[in-house]
């Protein structure tokens, strides 16, 4: 439910251009919805957008705001009842239920549909594992390999807070790019260290040359999807400052967090006293957010 209280708030200028109040002083705008990943837009810098419900907030606009989040309960992404939520904004029994939440995932190497192999759901899983996909290089907190499908690039490399990545093999499905990666992660990373990654504490890298230097131990089977000549994909994610000792808000144990606003990287906000909040992984919550 929405329990917007002002509408029509500038928030570049900080004036109230209409209320549904008269003689209204205090602009404040209050939001209520349950979180979901911030959508993307790539540009020369990244802008970021949070759907709650019946408003979608440009997020970047919030930048040097004081905001407040309040969490008020559960609401599961798949059957959006009031149930706490297990993992990746599922309740426990959709998470062990719907093909969405299959083990191949976050294993794509576990991937069965090009076999017409059903895990749960085959139609679905077919729709899903048997689209292109990319194995590529991302340099967050380290360079690092990962799997996303084709029309997910830039976005995975945006969410994983990346300032550059580049593809390194174009495969038909999931399988093949899952076996890559489990081939390739025996030579490099293939997670993110996020403190680092919020810290910004980060070098450049030739990933041109990191592409050619594990060309050598891809899959025989996906050597044939090798891409020769491509170039780093740079991203500039809106930050005002970096923090220098991250620390996570649980909204859960802490269900009310006011701060201004710094940042915004992968998918964590960033606040002036080095808080951080990962939008992400708090998918299910539904929260109020006052600005």
């Amino acid at each position: 439910m929405e329990i917007r209280k002002f509408v029509w708030f500038d928030f570049n200028t900080n004036i109230l251009l209409k209320s549904k109040f008269k003689n209204t002083k205090i602009c404040k705008m209050i939001y209520q919805g349950v979180l979901k990943k911030m959508m993307t837009e790539n540009g020369e810098e990244i802008n970021y957008y949070l759907d709650m419900k019946t408003d979608f907030i440009n997020v970047n606009q919030l930048l040097n705001k004081e905001i407040s989040l309040n969490f008020i309960t559960y609401e599961c992404l798949n059957c959006h009842l009031e149930k706490k939520i297990y993992r990746q904004g599922f309740c426990k029994s959709c998470f062990f239920d719907i093909p969405s939440a299959g083990d191949w995932i976050m294993k794509p190497e576990l991937s069965r549909a090009h076999l017409d192999e059903e895990d749960r759901d085959l139609e679905y899983e077919k729709s899903v594992q048997l689209k292109p996909h990319i194995v590529y290089l991302a340099n967050s907190s380290n360079v690092k390999v990962g799997v996303t499908r084709k029309t997910q690039v830039p976005t995975r490399w945006i969410d994983q807070g990346a300032h550059e990545a580049i593809e390194i093999v174009e495969v038909p499905n999931r399988y093949l790019a899952g076996i890559t990666e489990v081939a390739l992660k025996e030579h490099v990373a293939d997670k993110t260290n996020w403190r680092k990654m919020l810290k910004n504490d980060v070098e450049d890298e030739d990933l041109v040359a990191w592409r050619e230097k594990l060309k050598q131990y891809i899959p025989q089977e996906a050597l044939e999807y090798f891409i020769e000549n491509n170039s780093e994909t740079n991203l500039n994610f809106p930050v005002l400052k970096y923090p220098a000792k991250p620390k996570s808000l649980n909204l859960e144990k802490t269900p009310t967090f006011k701060g201004k606003l710094v940042g915004i990287k992968g998918q964590y906000l960033i606040f002036e006293d080095e808080t951080v909040f990962n939008i992400r992984s708090n998918e299910g919550l539904v929260v109020s957010l006052e600005i």
